[in-house]
């Protein structure tokens, strides 16, 4: 009995010792020859595969290191590819007898790879969530186990890019220019814990949620909207990911994540990271605790973590052709590392742009975090382009107010302006007046009935310095109020589904003031498309008199000149006071079409706003 117990014990040490060796996951799953930067890491998941021998089956990259992590299911290959060619080799695994050979490709570079052009003040981004977008493929709504239900504004409502593919047509005679998804990774979460259909919640950092489609699908929607002379934009999170993620789930080393397994919580106070009279804690618990329970927070402090999130967005790039990157909570993340990523891309593609979410409510915090800042100097964020939140916070009073001569209405955006001396670029500023997050512009159906404060908020952020972005469904008077849940500001768009009984894509399914405003966007969208005045001319205003306020932006001898009537009250100006702005000559108005003689006194509506182009 004690010989057959022994040998028992010695043929369960042998199976364990010998058994057949998995991959789960190989992360990326292909890379490209003739990259700048030359050192690859490849992640391998799979059952106890830290014990195995690693070599590979090319003389043209050298296997630098392999890592192993606390979990003996995950290894990290780290290889020069200075000398990488296009081909494919073997990764190959050896234990005892097994052996395993992982075909790796690396692959030819499109031409002009490197020269990517990012988005910048010549384009419009257009925001869409695409689970709220349009459901073009009936196929994908049951995936993961889960029901899509549009009755319940916390659950997936089917949206995918076969919908925003079959609505381009519409996007492009809009007139924007860039389109802006939020997350379209894998979010496989329970959804009866946490709802994650807004897609903030990364599972998979290397694939694409299948209720969306798959790699290939996103990558033909890009090719798309390039074929059509748009860009794309992709929504990432490096500060968290969803907890079934697998490197979370079977935790791959407790220092990927702050805290480990232990859920401790953010305190959302930010300003931590500039605060020069910060404590080490506040500090800590602000940047290292977790966004919510089912979002574990990365430590990107840990090289292994920088290298992965950072070559992450290298692959998507090259992958996609991608024109520019969102990166959310980018104030929760680590500083350093965050600066070396966007420094790294920069690198890699020189006319690339990136915009972080800066959820602060001050221009001082705002430009802190802006590229070659002075008030963060010698630190360098490399971040390109900043989230104009103080700006959203005034136009959500300033197009209702009365505009007088020390504030209120139009006066405070005036006054806000006058402090972009705090800004390295206002030009690279995200302007915009809502977003999935906030209370949409028009909050309830009530704000949808004097439709003049829209069209003022529509005509300052497409005529104004900076980038502007407007969310999906703005052009039809869509509504949301933050207070009744998320899910209510990222509601469906009317004729997305083949059962709805609206169709808002089309003229004939939207109200009258529905389609005053469309058309009144989709003026201004085909007007500012190409126009390098807007694009890159210089900004110069009066202070508001009378409750009218002027701004002029030229370029080479072109300018363009904004009036905005800021009161209830008809108002008539006198051109000779703004002679500075406004030439004694004729102008064309760009919303009307008609010819407007500035030799003569000018007479503005209530609320109204004229484009003048001279």
């Amino acid at each position: 009995m004690k010989k057959l117990f022994l040998c028992s014990i010695i043929l369960i040490v042998s199976i364990s010792l010998f058994a057949k060796i998995e991959i789960r996951e190989i992360q990326p799953a292909f890379w490209w020859a003739g990259m700048k930067n030359t050192d690859l890491q490849i992640l391998l998941y799979g059952d106890k595969i830290a014990d195995a021998k690693v070599s590979i089956t090319t003389a043209n990259c050298s296997l630098r290191d392999v890592v192993k992590q606390e979990n003996p299911n995950y290894l990290l290959l780290y290889l020069n590819t200075q000398n990488a060619v296009p081909e494919t080799f073997n990764i190959v695994l050896e234990r005892g007898k097994e052996k395993l050979q992982i075909p790796y490709e690396i692959r030819s570079r499109a031409a002009n790879a490197s020269a990517i052009k990012g988005f910048d003040a010549s384009d419009v981004l257009y925001l869409i969530m695409p689970d709220r977008f349009a459901n073009g493929d009936s196929d994908n709504d049951k995936i993961f186990g889960y029901w899509i239900d549009r009755q319940n504004p916390n659950s997936r409502h089917g949206g995918d890019f076969a919908g925003i593919e079959q609505h381009l047509d519409y996007v492009e005679d809009l007139g924007v220019t860039a389109l802006w998804l939020n997350p379209v990774l894998e979010n496989n979460m329970n959804e009866n814990l946490y709802p994650a259909y807004h897609g903030y919640a990364t599972t998979n950092f290397y694939k694409v949620d299948a209720r969306f489609g798959t790699n290939e699908d996103y990558r033909l929607l890009a090719d798309n909207l390039h074929a059509r002379g748009m860009k794309i934009v992709m929504d990432m999170i490096f500060n968290h990911c969803g907890s079934e993620n697998f490197l979370f789930h079977d935790l791959i080393s407790p220092d990927w994540f702050n805290h480990g397994k232990n859920y401790v919580g953010t305190t959302h106070k930010t300003a931590t990271q500039f605060d020069p009279y910060v404590t080490k804690a506040d500090y800590d618990n602000s940047v290292d605790g977790w966004f919510v329970e089912s979002m574990p927070d990365f430590n990107q402090r840990n090289p292994h973590v920088a290298k992965y999130f950072i070559q992450n967005s290298i692959w998507w790039i090259e992958y996609l052709g991608l024109n520019g990157i969102r990166q959310d909570t980018h104030p929760y993340a680590d500083y350093d590392m965050m600066s070396r990523w966007c420094r790294e891309v920069l690198d890699e593609y020189p006319d690339f742009n990136i915009v972080g979410e800066t959820w602060l409510h001050s221009n001082v915090a705002i430009a802190w975090w802006q590229k070659d800042s002075k008030l963060s100097a010698p630190r360098n964020s490399y971040l390109k382009t900043v989230m104009d939140f103080p700006l959203v916070d005034i136009m959500e009073n300033c197009f209702d107010g009365e505009t007088g001569e020390w504030g209120g209405g139009l006066y405070a955006v005036y006054e806000y302006l006058t402090q972009d001396i705090v800004y390295e670029n206002p030009m690279n500023l995200l302007v915009f007046f809502d977003n999935h997050d906030t209370n949409r512009f028009n909050s309830t159906e009530k704000d949808t009935t004097d439709i003049a404060r829209t069209k003022q908020a529509l005509a300052f952020i497409l005529t104004t310095r900076g980038i502007p972005q407007i969310y999906y469904g703005t052009e039809i008077l869509m509504t949301g109020y933050k207070p009744d849940g998320d899910g209510f500001l990222r509601k469906d768009f009317p004729g997305g589904w083949s059962e709805d009984t609206v169709n808002k894509f089309h003229k004939s399914g939207r109200t009258a003031n529905e389609n005053e405003i469309f058309d009144f966007t989709r003026t201004l969208l085909k007007w500012r498309k190409g126009n390098d005045i807007l694009a890159k001319g210089d900004l110069k205003h009066s202070v508001p008199q009378n409750g009218v306020y002027l701004y002029t932006r030229n370029y080479e001898g072109k300018s363009v000149v904004v009036i905005m009537n800021g009161t209830n009250s008809d108002k008539t100006i006198d051109t000779e006071q703004y002679k500075e702005i406004l030439p004694r000559r004729t102008a064309k108005e760009i919303i009307t079409g008609k010819t407007v003689n500035l030799n003569e006194k000018i007479t503005i509506t209530r609320r109204n706003v004229m484009i003048l182009e001279l």
